[in-house]
């Protein structure tokens, strides 16, 4: 069962922020999931052997329409450098390629990955656990955890805002009525929403992404979305600045699809 102090917002971020082939997901699929109201995770396997582990969770999400939408997560360490490496899959027949292709003693099966046809449904009994997840997902909206306060620090916040407008080089940055804003800025926070490393033209490339929330002294909040990356023709930082979260994420994988 997913965290209760956790909302279904932050824990789709929580996702999508540390899962290396997050750009990788339909987009029909990323675009269903902005209207998840609820969310449910289950260990679905987990094997261990040799040093190597691996574990297979579902996470799955009641959207808007009443409808529910399934990812399988792929959590392993069987990467270079041994730390636990985490993937986003949006069929069941996608995790258990996935989970083939690591080095394993039992391979696949040994995550217990249900097998299914070429789209990737369990035919035996996909539609009874989709019904079981529907089932869950209404019970936890009876329920649902309030959102986290935030905790802004007052911390020279005018100053630190412009300081984020400024480095900005994107032709969409915020223009001059939000800088406007921000000079009214009493207190911020700094959140890392987004961070993954992934191959552009060849070349590896970092990208990170920063939510910059200022309090305003009318006790309004604005928020700046900093994207920070190295995907440029000479691999140099480069820091982009945008209002929205949409905008931003928009950006990140523009740039890391540039072909």
């Amino acid at each position: 069962m997913s965290d209760p102090y956790e909302t279904t917002e932050e824990h789709l971020e929580r996702l999508l922020g540390r899962a290396l082939n997050s750009f990788d997901l339909p987009d029909a699929t990323v675009e269903r999931l902005e209207s998840a109201l609820a969310h449910s995770t289950s260990l679905h396997s987990s094997h261990h052997s040799a040093g190597l582990h691996r574990e297979t969770f579902k996470h799955a999400f009641l959207l808007a329409d009443g409808t529910s939408l399934v990812l399988w997560e792929l959590a392993h360490n069987a990467g270079r450098d041994g730390s636990t490496q985490h993937e986003l899959y949006a069929e069941a027949a996608e995790v258990r390629l996935a989970a083939s292709r690591l080095p394993s003693p039992g391979g696949a099966e040994a995550f217990g990955v249900p097998g299914g046809d070429a789209d990737g449904r369990d035919p035996d009994g996909g539609d009874a656990e989709l019904d079981a997840d529907l089932e869950i997902l209404a019970t936890l909206m009876a329920t649902r955890p309030a959102a986290a306060r935030r905790i802004f620090i007052p911390d020279e916040s005018a100053d630190h805002a412009r300081r984020v407008l400024r480095r900005a080089e994107n032709a969409g940055r915020p223009g001059q009525d939000i800088a406007l804003r921000l000079s009214g800025a009493v207190a911020h926070q700094i959140t890392q929403a987004f961070g993954r490393q992934c191959s552009v033209e060849g070349r590896d490339a970092g990208f990170t992404l920063y939510e910059h929330a200022f309090l305003l002294c009318d006790n309004s909040e604005v928020s700046l979305w900093e994207v920070e990356h190295t995907a440029t023709p000479d691999g140099r930082h480069m820091c982009e600045v945008y209002e929205t979260e949409r905008a931003a994420r928009e950006a990140m994988e523009l740039r890391a699809r540039v072909r």
